[in-house]
């Protein structure tokens, strides 16, 4: 399965890269890739991984990180 997650607060590639940290420790992620130009990330992860838990690792990630929106691709 594949989403696109909308986020506010990815400043930089260290915001990128502690956002990516959080999605792949979720049990069945796979790949997770951030753009804090887009304030988008990619995640590929299996069928069992349910949109409310990538916003959480999103949300869990920092203070300053939030996931506006989760929606398959």
């Amino acid at each position: 399965m594949k989403y696109t997650i909308h986020t506010s607060g990815l400043m930089c590639g260290h915001c990128d890269a502690t956002v990516e940290t959080a999605l792949l420790n979720v049990a069945g992620v796979t790949d997770a890739d951030a753009d804090h130009e887009t304030q988008t990330v990619r995640v590929e992860c299996a069928d069992t991984v349910t949109p409310e838990a990538l916003a959480a690792a999103v949300d869990g990630a920092g203070d300053k990180f939030h996931a506006l929106s989760v929606e398959a691709a």
